[in-house]
């Protein structure tokens, strides 16, 4: 078996797709895991998997210029098989390690030029020269790296264009996280008059259509929020708005108040904006609410309304019709038997395809095709064997 390192400077030390599904799904194989992160709240060891903390630095300025350093040289005292990546920011990091003859893996989460093309802090002519530069950059350094790993069928192909070893890792939920049977059906008698929405909070998410429908619905419905707002002046604009008053905050919840929220709620949004990293992305918190067995209103996305509507679990509407969306909400309030059927549909799809264990095999497979292979050189070549002693 391996020892594996995974690398982050910028995610939380239990994050779900890290910690959670592949730090553990590894380690479950045999592997010896560590994961080096940067939050600030010390070494130790979950779950089999030993923890190591290079420090907190508050601001993205210091993430990027001095965790990083941080966190490779915690890498450098280790004497890993392989290395796992997971943030942009870590590349030159991957670099530096691939020149000391390592093994390294880059895990792309997100589209990131297409997402610098959806900044709204940034110009139309800076998003555009980012993108481009951010993409060469990739290409050239990514081709060193041993392997990559993408977290949709879409990134996926894209980078294959420039690296012949690369696996898409889906972000799909475990379904037993959200039952204490994993084959169990939620308990529809404990259902509030209640729609949730889980996640990060912007307006390229679609807070102010979700808040503006609030102000139009007929049913007695109520919006929960499991988040924090990116934004905080987004944060003050919204709470000034008569749909407010259908809305609870909850602020940033664990995965067990994540749970609770969804066992409340009769539906599940996820009415995402129309930008390029948005429409091919496979959002963790739409499968969440299908593992829940709560109906889905997402955005109507090609991609998306196969899935959703495809496989007959909620409903798709323009995420930038308030009022669509406030005609979805009352339609589930209304209609708890559809909304029933609909997330029985939605949980059936998760078991039987969009689920974590065929995941995890496609990992395990990836890691073994790794190891089984010499490391690629740091000019992109399989590093040359070893000569015998004294040659």
């Amino acid at each position: 078996m391996a020892n594996i390192v995974h690398l982050t400077s910028a995610h939380p030390r239990y994050d779900t797709r890290i910690f959670v599904k592949q730090c553990r799904s590894l380690s479950a194989r045999g592997h010896d895991v560590t994961l080096v992160v940067a939050d600030g709240l010390g070494e130790e060891c979950a779950d089999g998997i030993r923890i190591l903390d290079a420090g907190y630095r508050p601001g993205r300025l210091n993430r990027i210029l001095h965790t990083t350093r941080a966190v490779l040289a915690a890498a450098l005292r280790l004497h890993a098989d392989v290395y796992h990546l997971h943030d942009p920011e870590l590349i030159p990091a991957g670099l530096r390690l691939k020149r000391q003859g390592r093994r390294v893996v880059f895990d792309s989460h997100e589209d990131v030029p297409a997402q610098l093309l959806a900044k709204p802090y940034l110009d139309g002519v800076s998003r555009r020269l980012l993108s481009r530069g951010f993409d060469a950059y990739q290409r050239r350094a990514c081709r060193r790296f041993d392997g990559l790993v993408a977290a949709t069928p879409f990134i996926r192909t894209r980078l294959a264009r420039f690296h012949p070893n690369v696996v898409d890792i889906n972000n799909y939920p475990l379904p037993q996280e959200f039952a204490q049977d994993a084959h169990a059906p939620p308990d529809w008698d404990a259902k509030a008059p209640e729609v949730c929405y889980v996640g990060s909070i912007s307006a390229i998410r679609g807070i102010r259509e979700l808040v503006r429908a609030c102000a139009l619905l007929e049913s007695p419905a109520r919006l929960v929020l499991a988040g924090t707002f990116s934004e905080p002046a987004l944060a003050r604009e919204v709470a000034h708005h008569p749909g407010w008053q259908r809305v609870q905050p909850l602020g940033h919840l664990d995965r067990s108040g994540v749970r609770a929220v969804m066992r409340r709620a009769l539906a599940g949004l996820v009415t995402l904006h129309p930008v390029a990293n948005y429409l091919d992305a496979l959002p963790v918190k739409m499968f969440e609410y299908m593992a829940a067995g709560l109906p889905v209103i997402a955005s109507r996305f090609p991609l998306w309304q196969d899935i959703v509507e495809g496989n007959g679990c909620g409903v798709c509407v323009d995420p930038r019709n308030p009022a669509a969306i406030a005609a979805a909400i009352d339609h589930f309030c209304r209609h708890p038997h559809a909304a029933r059927r609909m997330g029985q549909n939605g949980r059936r799809a998760v078991l039987q395809r969009y689920n974590w264990l065929g995941e995890a095999d496609k990992l395990a497979a990836f890691y073994d095709g790794l190891l089984a292979s010499r490391p690629v050189a740091a000019s992109g070549t399989a590093a040359p064997a070893a000569g015998p002693a004294g040659s």
